[in-house]
């Protein structure tokens, strides 16, 4: 599989030029701080997008996925695409709670560059492989059930990281240190550090 970078899914009836026009509208905003994260959650902006780099594949991932309100389903295909289970290339559609949580939390961060993406759906076989060669791995992990990402940034730290994913208070934060990565997921409220 090469490289997915779309912009604009071919099944929304906007232009590229209304569409960036409007993405230039809610980025030229102030840029939003830990206190106000839910808001993004909740539809304060017009349009939501996720930036992902995978190490893993190669492949690179820039695209608006929600736009005035609704869901772009071309788009949540590709990104649960990007986030398959690349060692059993097996796909499952990210719930999208989590992507809104990724979102909110790239927006707090006030970040251009991409998520390095470690770890999106999980097969049982593969969960269960990363479980016999780490302690840290949960046996019903939220992974399996595309709810969950395993994320790094270069220009932020894991403590700056996990207090975006927090502020949005809408699942759960695991700080990795030693391995560098977030977790976020759309489970329970809750957090973790190991």
């Amino acid at each position: 599989m090469g490289v997915v970078v779309t912009d604009e899914p071919k099944s929304v009836s906007f232009t590229r030029r209304g569409v960036l026009g409007a993405f230039a509208a809610t980025a030229i905003t102030a840029a939003p701080t830990f206190s106000n994260a839910a808001g993004f959650l909740r539809g304060s902006g017009n349009i939501r997008r996720l930036h992902m780099y995978s190490g893993r594949t190669g492949e690179t991932l820039n695209t608006i996925y929600w736009i005035d309100d609704k869901y772009i389903d071309e788009a949540v295909h590709e990104i649960s695409l990007f986030m398959r289970d690349w060692r059993a290339n097996s796909v499952k559609t990210i719930d999208h709670r989590t992507l809104d949580i990724m979102a909110a939390s790239h927006n707090v961060m006030d970040v251009s560059e991409p998520y390095i993406m470690l770890s999106g759906y999980r097969s049982k076989a593969t969960n269960d492989m990363l479980r016999r060669r780490s302690r840290g791995v949960a046996r019903n992990s939220l992974h399996m059930k595309g709810q969950a990402a395993d994320l790094r940034l270069k220009s932020r730290s894991v403590s700056q990281m996990a207090r975006a994913a927090l502020s949005c208070r809408a699942g759960g934060v695991g700080k990795y240190r030693n391995a560098n990565f977030v977790h976020m997921d759309c489970g329970d409220i809750r957090s973790w550090s190991r």
